[in-house]
């Protein structure tokens, strides 16, 4: 009787017969043996795309002045975002590749596309300290997607270590969209006091310097989206998208401001607490 040979030892292959090699993905089953996977899942990396787009487009708007555009689409990449990871876990379809390319994708989203808009829109104004600032917030944004894949599975998940990167796109966008949105024909930033311009370079920089700060946030991770609730939440949820809608702009941005903030306020009460204690 002869052995059957252990495919899990053998080399994956270098060449195809497509021009482009297929993906091959190795894991480990439920008792420990090796698996070998070929091709990618198509749901979840449809909306990871899409994110990526989003990104992408919202880089070209700011480039062309269509600010407004830009900051509406960040915010839409965010819905993306946060679609593909609950689209892969419900339907079982996770990979290394899909959150390789998830965090590519939050790099475009969300770390470069702010920061073109914010230099477009404002922060050119201030020379080479403004392309400074729009380049410590694309640094930041890229050490904090890299920190956060070593992180996974080894942190608690209903935290977050630093602030995520589509919050502080949040705030960034937000203030644009927000800031803009407040006449009909659009204001930029030359249209602002200096004083305004180098608040929001501040604003930009702390958003980045939060990225990759030790301080927890809330991750949101721990609700139970899929079982039953009382009937009022449902009216929350109902009463929660009618104020949004009301003045999406500066709702969103209040919204993120806030989140932003919460995490060095629970930082600061954790640190007295313990101080009295």
């Amino acid at each position: 009787m002869s052995e059957r040979p252990d495919e899990s030892n053998k080399p994956i292959e270098s060449e195809s017969l497509l021009p482009i090699d297929e993906h091959v993905e190795e894991i480990q089953d439920a008792e420990g043996r090796k698996v070998r996977h070929r091709g990618v899942y198509l749901l979840p990396n449809l909306f990871t795309t899409a994110n990526l787009f989003a990104g992408f487009f919202a880089i070209i708007s700011a480039v062309n002045g269509n600010f407004y555009v830009a900051a509406a689409t960040v915010f839409v990449a965010m819905v993306l975002d946060s679609l593909d990871g609950r689209v892969a876990r419900l339907t079982n379809t996770q990979s290394a590749f899909g959150a390789e390319y998830d965090s590519l994708s939050d790099m475009v989203a969300f770390g470069l596309a702010p920061a073109v808009l914010a230099y477009q829109w404002a922060l050119s104004e201030l020379g080479n300290v403004g392309l400074t600032v729009a380049f410590i917030y694309v640094a930041c944004a890229a050490l904090r997607l890299a920190r956060f894949n070593t992180q996974i599975g080894k942190v608690d998940k209903r935290w977050f270590i630093g602030l995520a990167s589509p919050a502080a796109a949040g705030v960034v966008a937000g203030s644009v969209w927000a800031i803009w949105a407040l006449d009909e024909t659009g204001v930029s930033g030359a249209d602002l006091p200096l004083v305004l311009v180098m608040f929001y370079a501040l604003l930009v920089a702390a958003a980045g310097l939060l990225m990759v700060s030790n301080i927890k946030y809330y991750s949101f991770k721990d609700l139970d989206l899929k079982g039953r609730v009382p009937f009022v939440a449902i009216l929350v949820v109902v009463l929660v998208f009618a104020v949004i809608f009301s003045d999406p702009p500066r709702i969103l941005l209040l919204i993120f401001l806030v989140y932003a903030v919460s995490g060095p306020v629970q930082f600061l009460l954790r640190r007295r607490n313990r101080a009295e204690g």
